[in-house]
C-alpha cells in the first residue's frame, strides 16, 4: 500500500473514538517498561481475556510478546500527559509518573480509571502488528472517566461538559448506578427525582462533585447522560451518568431522602416530570443490555446518540 493509501486508511480508522491506555511489564532485568496504545479491547468474561496490539517496529516487542505478565492501565481523562509520556521515546518514563508494583511485579499507574493485571495468554501475529491476548488475574475499576481518543486529538467527556450550557438556569442531575441498582431522591408530594442541583455561582463539574459529596456515596461521573431543555420552566437539565468503584464500600446515601432502588422498582416508582420518566424508562432497558446512548433535544423529543457501555 502507497503512504497516501495509508495515511487515508489511518485516518479512517481514526474516526473510530476508543479509550487511550498504557500498557505496562518489565524488561528481563526486572525494569519497567511500557507503551501507549489506544488499540486495547475485552475478549471474553469466562475466561476473562483482553487483547492488546504491539507495532513489530516497537523496541519492546521481544518483553512484551516473551513475558510472562502485562498490565494495561486505563488512563483517566486528567491523565493526557502520561498518555504522551509513554507515546514518545523519553529516557525513563516512569519516573515522570506516580505507579506502583502488581501482584505479579508489573507496573499500575497511579489514579488510572481502571487496570488489569494479567498473565499472556497468547500471542498473535497481526501484519505490522502483534496482538497480546492476557488472562486477568487482577483488577480495579475507579468508575472515574476514561480518557478518550478521536481522529488524532483527546477528548475528556466529563470535563468538557461546561461547553454544553445554553440554558438561562442550568440543572445538573446525577445517574448513579451500581449492580443493576440506582439512587433516586424522595420529594415531599411522595414523587421521585433524580439527586439534581442547580449551577448558580459555580461551574458543573464543582456543581455535580457538591452534589455528589452531600449524597456521601463514592460515585465518578462518566459520561453525559442527557441533555436537554426544558422550555416552559426556562432550564436546560444536564444528566451525568455516574458509577461507583469496584471497592465502594458503603452504599447508604447520607442525604436521608436519597434511596438506592433496583430497576423493575425503578420503573414503576411514581416521577411525575414526563421527561424524567421517558429517560428512567430508557435507562431501565439500555442498562439490561449493557449499551447506552445520549439524548439531545427538549422535554418533548430529541434524538439519541448510541456510545458503547
Amino acid at each position: 500500500m502507497d503512504a497516501d493509501k495509508r495515511r487515508q486508511l489511518r485516518d479512517a480508522f481514526g474516526a473510530f473514538m476508543t479509550g487511550v491506555t498504557i500498557v505496562t511489564s518489565v524488561d528481563k532485568q526486572g525494569r519497567p517498561i511500557g507503551f501507549t496504545a489506544n488499540s486495547f479491547s475485552s475478549v471474553s468474561l469466562d475466561p476473562a481475556l483482553l487483547l492488546v496490539s504491539i507495532d513489530k517496529r516497537s523496541a519492546n516487542l521481544a518483553h512484551f510478546t516473551q513475558c510472562s505478565h502485562f498490565a494495561i492501565n486505563i488512563l483517566a481523562e486528567q491523565q493526557k500527559e502520561a498518555s504522551t509520556i509513554f507515546a514518545q521515546k523519553n529516557e525513563d518514563r516512569f519516573a515522570l509518573i506516580d505507579w506502583r508494583w502488581s501482584a505479579s511485579r508489573v507496573p499500575l499507574i497511579d489514579n488510572s480509571s481502571a487496570w488489569f493485571d494479567c498473565s499472556l495468554h497468547q500471542v498473535v501475529d497481526a501484519g505490522d502488528h502483534a496482538i497480546l491476548i492476557g488472562q486477568v488475574e487482577g483488577f480495579e475499576s475507579n468508575a472515574t472517566a476514561g480518557l478518550g481518543y478521536y481522529r488524532g486529538a483527546y477528548f475528556t467527556p466529563y470535563q468538557n461538559a461546561q461547553s454544553l450550557i445554553g440554558g438561562p438556569q442550568v440543572v445538573v442531575s446525577a445517574l448513579i448506578e451500581f449492580e443493576g441498582h440506582a439512587v433516586m431522591v424522595r420529594q415531599n408530594d411522595g414523587g421521585y427525582q433524580l439527586p439534581s442541583s442547580a449551577v448558580e455561582k459555580r461551574s458543573v463539574s464543582e456543581t455535580l462533585g457538591d452534589l455528589l459529596q452531600q449524597l456521601g456515596i463514592n460515585a465518578h461521573p462518566g459520561f453525559v447522560y442527557s441533555v436537554y431543555d426544558d422550555r416552559q420552566k426556562h432550564q436546560q437539565h444536564i444528566v451525568f451518568l455516574c458509577a461507583l468503584p469496584t471497592d465502594a464500600g458503603s452504599l447508604t446515601p447520607q442525604l436521608g431522602a436519597a434511596e438506592w432502588f433496583d430497576m423493575p422498582t425503578l420503573a414503576r416508582l411514581p416521577i411525575k416530570d414526563p421527561a424524567l420518566r421517558s429517560m428512567l424508562g430508557r435507562f431501565v432497558k439500555e442498562n439490561a443490555v449493557g449499551n447506552y446512548g445520549i439524548y439531545y433535544g427538549d422535554e418533548h423529543s430529541g434524538a439519541i446518540k448510541q456510545f458503547a457501555g
